[in-house]
């Protein structure tokens, strides 16, 4: 029996103990390489693009740069997702080491009790890092000609506690005994190649999304499910009835219900609760994580700190911390 690739030598090649060893200094260095990597680690000022800057350190010791060119102050998270930290930056190289080596994600409260940071800074810090993972999807295009993708969809949230007493219990199933929270996410994975995940509040509403992120000449998989008879008339298509096998006539979507063993473990296992406004983030952390699960994990977090530095201020959380004031 081969060996797991999470058990073997390669895919462990950086620990969180050497990332707490590393000094200040150090982790400033390996941030200005991830974050300037044509110029080999040198700044370049995000305003103006001058190559020009020497450092300008705080009294209290933070790293700044000053651009000769227009002289305006700079650091190595202006403009990006992790734009004015409270964190030293070892800090939050911690904070994605450990995020990386959780391998079906990682609870708020678990990483606030890691770090020593309240819950709430906790939260807010994996939500950015699941924003810059989804910047490797955008405008994704997935499948292509003789090549196979395989679509599926699993339901999500609205949880209705039954009733104490049986003949006081509904079918919850039935949309009158439902609250309206449920969705449902969409994985459009192709074999061998890289997933998108789309949130709808339907299976059937996703055709739209799947004819355009899913190249032409694709042959797709999917389950007898009424709703993916529309796609039909774009694609071949070729239909497994999952009440009577999993794989059958050469047809499955066996790598569709890997990424929702992936998604549903990290729901009931660390996060306990997905849906709502955020579903989205949670299913596509899992697609990032199942797409790169043969990477290791210093590859990941050198890879997530480069999405996270080159990814603009957070589209979610610009202004969080002072929402409940406008309030």
């Amino acid at each position: 029996m081969s060996q797991h690739f999470l058990l073997s030598r390669p895919a462990k090649t950086l620990t969180l103990a050497s990332v707490f060893r590393m000094s200040d200094a150090e982790a400033e260095t390996m941030f200005c390489r991830v974050r300037w990597p044509e110029t080999e680690g040198a700044p370049v000022c995000p305003s103006c693009g001058g190559l020009n800057a020497y450092v300008c350190r705080r009294p209290n010791g933070a790293l700044r740069f000053r651009c000769q060119a227009c002289a305006k102050d700079f650091s190595i998270t202006s403009g990006t997702i992790f734009a004015q930290h409270k964190l030293p930056l070892r800090g939050y190289l911690a904070a994605i080491a450990i995020f990386c080596n959780e391998v079906k994600g990682k609870s708020a409260l678990a990483l606030s009790r890691d770090l020593g940071i309240s819950y709430k800074a906790a939260w807010v810090l994996l939500h950015k890092l699941r924003e810059a993972m989804a910047e490797e999807m955008k405008g994704r295009i997935v499948g292509g000609k003789g090549k196979v993708a395989e679509v599926d969809g699993g339901y999500f949230g609205g949880y209705i506690k039954p009733a104490n007493h049986k003949e006081n219990r509904v079918d919850r199933r039935l949309a009158r005994n439902q609250n309206g929270k449920r969705k449902v996410v969409v994985i459009v994975r192709e074999r061998n190649g890289a997933s998108l995940p789309a949130v709808f509040a339907s299976e059937g509403a996703a055709l739209s999304f799947i004819r355009a992120r899913v190249a032409k000449g694709t042959t797709i998989h999917a389950d007898e499910a009424g709703s993916w008879e529309g796609l039909h008339g774009n694609f071949e298509m070729k239909r497994i009835n999952h009440q009577e096998a999993y794989s059958f006539d050469g047809a499955c979507t066996n790598w569709a219900e890997e990424y929702f063993s992936r998604l549903r473990r990290a729901e009931s296992g660390h996060h306990h609760h997905i849906a709502g406004a955020y579903l989205l983030r949670y299913a596509q952390e899992a697609s990032w994580r199942e797409d790169n699960r043969r990477m290791s994990n210093g590859d990941q977090i050198h890879s997530i700190a480069g999405l996270a530095l080159h990814k603009k201020t957070s589209v979610d959380f610009v202004g969080y911390w002072q929402r409940h004031k406008a309030a």
